[in-house]
């Protein structure tokens, strides 16, 4: 029998091995190579580039609903503990692509450094492997994701043909909207929105006091060129993605300081 020549594709999330996400970005990878699925157990969301260093980190084989996915592990860890535990004690080796999501709700703007699927794809570039996070800017468990489908198979596609530059993954997100609707893709850069939060006080039944984070997303960034203006015209946004952050323009300030 001849080795399967077909490109190695390992598939995460942050959302859980169980989630719908997962399952539709499985089998639009399955046409283009083999597929292996390494994901959290349960819900990791919003778990940044965390790691599992003060506990014992467990992985499961599992059925999963894709028939065409070689193999289905289920881990304790982080989205990030996920991809390591693929490449070194899963399939011992670099995937040839490294897929993400695609996650239930926006990792545009400052959501991409507290993103769990993108901090995979992040990592994925940390390893060398040309790595994508997606995303659908809807939050519901039960989110649509059909219109994504073509969209992710020719972007995964052009990656494994094309390659990425070296240090960089890409941060793809989908307006909530029919494949009619979407206007189409554009190369994008992160917006400088952020998030003013806020916290819900309550009181528990025992009379201990407990918090819920809140907030409000502002987005005082007007350029016709960011994520969030792309998404707001109901395009795809692409933002290239770097683990690299030295901020570089800040040097030749800091250089003329009286360090001595």
């Amino acid at each position: 029998m001849k080795p399967d020549s077909r490109p190695l594709i390992l598939v995460t999330n942050d959302d859980g091995i169980q989630a719908k996400g997962i399952l539709h970005l499985a089998r639009c990878m399955a046409p283009l190579g083999r597929v292996v699925v390494v994901a959290p157990d349960r819900a990791q969301s919003g778990m940044g580039h965390a790691v599992t260093i003060n506990d014992v980190l467990r992985i499961e084989e599992r059925p999963f609903p894709v028939k065409e996915v070689e193999q289905a592990w289920q881990t304790s860890g982080t989205p990030v503990d996920c991809v390591k535990l693929a490449i070194y004690e899963i399939l011992g080796q670099k995937p040839d692509l490294l897929v993400s999501g695609i996650n239930h709700g926006s990792n545009a703007s400052i959501n991409v450094i507290y993103s769990g699927t993108m901090s995979a794809a992040v990592e994925g570039a940390v390893e060398g492997i040309p790595s994508v996070g997606f995303s659908l800017l809807d939050h519901s468990p039960d989110a649509d994701f059909s219109a994504t489908t073509p969209f992710v198979t020719k972007i995964a596609q052009q990656v494994l043909s094309k390659g990425l530059p070296t240090g960089t993954c890409l941060n793809v997100n989908f307006p909530k909207l029919t494949d009619q609707e979407i206007q189409g893709i554009k190369i994008c850069r992160q917006s400088t929105g952020h998030w003013d939060d806020a916290f819900d006080k309550r009181t528990s039944p025992s009379g201990s006091t407990y918090y819920w984070m809140t907030g409000n997303f502002n987005n005082p960034d007007q350029g016709e060129d960011t994520d969030e203006w792309a998404l707001r015209k109901n395009f795809i946004s692409i933002v290239p993605t770097q683990f690299d952050l030295t901020a570089h323009h800040a040097i030749s300030t800091l250089n003329q300081w009286d360090l001595k």
